[in-house]
């Protein structure tokens, strides 16, 4: 392993860790709270140490779905490792009305999903705006 001069491990090293721990991981299932307003379901999950660049959110005629890209996984020597810098997944059936299009945006580590009534035919995907 190359280590930079403060024993912290140079750019290649963390940028081949991140892609070995991604091609092995399985995604975390993240906690989501949901609720409905008089124009959409909204679907509020946290996803911490991610960008919106590394969520997609899809769209299907009876779920939406996101899922976000490890963002990071260097070498490590972990006490405890609970959960990772990404690798975020969750689907949820939509409820009757709903999936007539899809916005999101990431804010302060948080993803809220706002799936509008009505219906979609084909799959939408989208990335989040960041906040």
């Amino acid at each position: 392993m190359s280590e930079t001069s403060n024993d912290r491990p140079d750019h290649a090293t963390v940028v081949e860790a991140t892609e070995a721990a991604a091609a092995s991981m399985r995604l975390q299932r993240v906690p989501i709270n949901a609720y409905t307003t008089s124009e959409a379901l909204v679907i509020v999950s946290p996803l911490p140490a991610v960008r919106a660049s590394d969520v997609e959110v899809e769209l299907g005629p009876e779920v939406v779905r996101f899922v976000a890209r490890l963002r990071s996984a260097g070498p490590r020597e972990y006490l405890v490792n609970e959960w990772d810098y990404g690798g975020y997944e969750r689907e949820f059936e939509l409820p009757d009305g709903f999936g007539g299009g899809v916005e999101a945006v990431l804010a302060n580590g948080q993803l809220t999903v706002r799936v509008l009534r009505g219906r979609v035919d084909e799959p939408v995907r989208i990335e989040p705006t960041e906040r």
